[in-house]
């Protein structure tokens, strides 16, 4: 009975050993797992700064812009012949098509004028910038129209023609009347179409607003120029944006400074990359290992729980501790009520110790033990061999299963024994 009895209190004790060896449990902090720097993409001047450090940020959000230069339509007309694309370095562009882009004005006409053809007077030979006169064909009265004077050269002199219907090259009578009466008459001249407007600038196009047969009015913008160097014809615009979301580490950019291209202006810690890191002392290593699971939860929110696996294991001691020590990486996937810093209740081989608890103490097999082991655990108790009765014993009453008995009911001594003291 006492052999059955070490023997259950040695499996119990192994399993205790088990699981306490199993469940180990530690603390850990949430960390970034990976760095993100953002670089400028082209040089220039920092227009604004959006973020601040601590924020968070989604994918597509503008964290900085760089100051670019806008240019706008000089007048209502439409665009024509867009020889530019993001990248282009716009002098160039400039240099090879006289321009980066063409705006075709509403106004299509042009009169060159001249007073030598006027009437004889002094108040028809004298002309003013911004009067308004008013034009017939000399060959055929019925193509009219009016127009502005827009530049005086002494007797010469430029009409904006504001409206009509006439051919190019047509010859034409100028008044001052609406009657075109012969006393009112300035002079004449030749008609001419009017060239669309250039649009010309200097540096990298960041963007290009508007293409090729677009209307536009006057102020509407039509592209972006950013000062400064940028990879070859390669533009990605003059916005600094989040590639995923993360938490803004470091601003290097500020509004109103110089960013040369590749520069570091925002560094992330992306969310995916959050991990939990915990230190675990040497004795507690033997059974953890890279790709192990462990169990965790908020040390804020016991509610919140997550499952971890183990990503690798430093081989490098930790510095400055009380015993030695070895810094481990868990992977993890967080949610909403995760930040960077909180802390992580951590258990490791929980599953283990909950089979090594729930396991029944293996017995050893029958066939393993003593035939009188088995027999006596059967019976309750060990079985001994019994003694064979002695030749010339075979009727004798007193002798039992364990002893012979002395006829006078002591023990210890046979007949025979007796007689020979007597």
């Amino acid at each position: 009975m006492m052999k059955r009895i070490l023997g259950v209190a040695l499996v119990l004790c192994m399993v205790m050993g088990v699981v306490s060896a199993s469940a180990l449990t530690a603390s850990g902090t949430v960390t970034p797992g990976k760095t993100v720097t953002v670089a400028a993409p082209i040089g220039g001047t920092v227009d604004a700064v959006n973020v601040e450090k601590g924020m968070v940020v989604a994918a597509g959000d503008v964290m900085a812009t760089l100051k670019t230069t806008k240019i706008y339509a000089p007048e209502d007309g439409t665009v024509t012949g867009v020889f530019a694309a993001p990248g282009d370095d716009a002098a160039t562009v400039t240099n090879t098509y006289g321009a980066v882009m063409y705006l075709e004005g509403t106004t299509k006409y042009t009169v060159s004028g001249s007073t030598s053809k006027a009437y004889s007077s002094e108040e028809t030979t004298f002309v003013h910038v911004g009067e308004t006169v008013y034009l017939v064909c000399r060959s055929n009265s019925a193509r009219s129209g009016s127009g502005r004077i827009t530049a005086v050269d002494g007797s010469n002199y430029t009409v904006m023609v504001t409206d009509g219907n006439f051919i190019v090259g047509d010859s034409v009578s100028i008044f001052r009347d609406e009657a075109h009466s012969a006393d009112k008459k300035i002079g004449q001249g030749s008609l001419s179409r009017v060239s669309p407007a250039a649009i010309t600038a200097e540096g990298a196009v960041a963007s290009i607003a508007v293409k090729d047969g677009d209307i536009v009015k006057k102020g509407d913008l039509l592209m972006e120029t950013l000062d400064g160097t940028w990879a070859g014809y390669v533009m990605t615009g003059s916005e600094i944006k989040a590639e995923e979301a993360a938490v803004v580490a470091e601003v290097s950019a500020s509004a109103g400074s110089a960013l040369s291209q590749g520069a570091a202006a925002v560094t992330l810690y992306p969310l995916s990359g959050m991990r939990v890191e915990t230190v675990i002392a040497a004795d507690d290593l033997k059974g953890l290992k890279a790709g192990d699971a462990v169990a965790m939860e908020l040390t804020t929110d016991e509610s919140r729980k997550y499952a971890g696996t183990v990503n690798r294991i430093s081989a490098l001691a930790e510095e400055d501790a009380e015993e030695t020590s070895y810094r481990a990486y868990i992977d993890f996937t967080p949610d909403e009520a995760v930040s960077f810093g909180m802390s992580m209740e951590i258990t490791i081989g929980e599953e283990k110790a909950e089979e090594a608890e729930d396991k029944p103490a293996e017995e050893t097999p029958a066939e393993e033990k003593p035939e009188a082991a088995a027999e006596g655990e059967t019976q309750g108790e060990s079985k001994r061999e019994r003694p064979q009765r002695p030749e010339g014993f075979e009727g004798f009453e007193g002798f039992t299963e364990g002893k012979p008995e002395r006829p006078d009911g002591e023990t210890g001594e046979t007949p025979a024994a007796a007689e020979g003291e007597q």
